[in-house]
């Protein structure tokens, strides 16, 4: 029952996908109240209900010991019932058109078991950025219980969060993929050439956000917390990571995406 395999995701670095744009919502609102004490416990509840579905799909692939079914079936059943009481609490108080965003959680969620049945669900950049986004979906969901009111403000932070997930994952990749090199090319186009995506990601957010904040859509210097990201994937494109543990690729990239949600907030409150 207790093994934290089971009751608890192990890619850890994928928490700062749901937690960050949970905290842009906040104080994008600006508004504290008891509705987003119960938007944090589902987006919580269904984001640990993933770990241990997955289990119980790969006891049934035969992939984990049949062991592992009773507690697996066990955290379901806490993570399942803490969901829908948190879910029946919103709508109780008013925020029922909040149930739409599930919608897609579901549909990438099947999919993800999907994969897991296949024993295919390592290394698939492609779908990542798609529950990125989903994940991101938390941000106009904070902003709209705090406010009490849908506003297109709300999916302006969806995509702002999702465009910074995106980026910061395919930065990862590049990582990991240099850290496979024998060693580093001594010709600067054989470095800049492997990060040539992760490079148009973050520059394509750089300018988007200069866009929107000239524009006056949303504060003027939100970009700058933009351009952290882009001076990171500059300079891991520079220096790659050859031999480089992933651990610290893992932990380096949860600081920058830590410092990019601290940075956006100030930025955005300041406008």
């Amino acid at each position: 029952m207790f093994k934290k395999q089971i009751a608890l995701p192990q890619d850890h670095g994928s928490w700062v996908f749901l937690l960050s744009p949970l905290l842009i919502g906040l104080f994008g609102g600006g508004i504290l109240n008891l509705a987003f004490f119960g938007l944090i416990v589902a987006a919580m509840a269904a984001f640990l209900l993933r770990q241990p579905m997955s289990i119980a799909v790969k006891v049934w692939g035969t992939r984990r010991p049949r062991s592992d079914l009773r507690p697996a079936l066990s955290w379901i059943a806490v993570y399942g019932s803490i969901l829908l009481i948190s879910i029946l609490w919103l709508v109780w108080l008013g925020h029922g058109r909040l149930l739409w965003l599930g919608l897609p959680a579901a549909g990438v969620f099947g999919w993800h078991l999907w994969l897991v049945k296949r024993r295919s669900e390592r290394r698939q950049m492609g779908m990542e950025i798609v529950a990125s986004g989903v994940l991101a979906l938390a941000a106009p969901a904070a902003l709209w219980v705090g406010q009490n009111a849908y506003s297109l403000q709300g999916w302006l932070l969806w995509v702002l969060c999702w465009l910074q997930s995106a980026a910061s994952i395919v930065y990862a990749y590049l990582r990991l993929e240099q850290r496979e090199w024998a060693a580093v090319p001594s010709r600067l186009g054989e470095r800049l050439r492997p990060a040539l995506r992760a490079l148009l990601y973050a520059t394509f957010n750089v300018l988007f956000a200069f866009f929107l904040g000239a524009s006056g859509w949303i504060p003027p210097f939100v970009w700058l917390a933009y351009a952290l990201q882009w001076v990171e994937c500059l300079y891991g494109s520079l220096h790659p990571a050859v031999k480089v543990r992933p651990t610290r690729i893992g932990l380096r990239q949860l600081f920058v995406s830590t410092l990019f949600t601290i940075l956006f907030v100030l930025l955005w409150r300041a406008g």
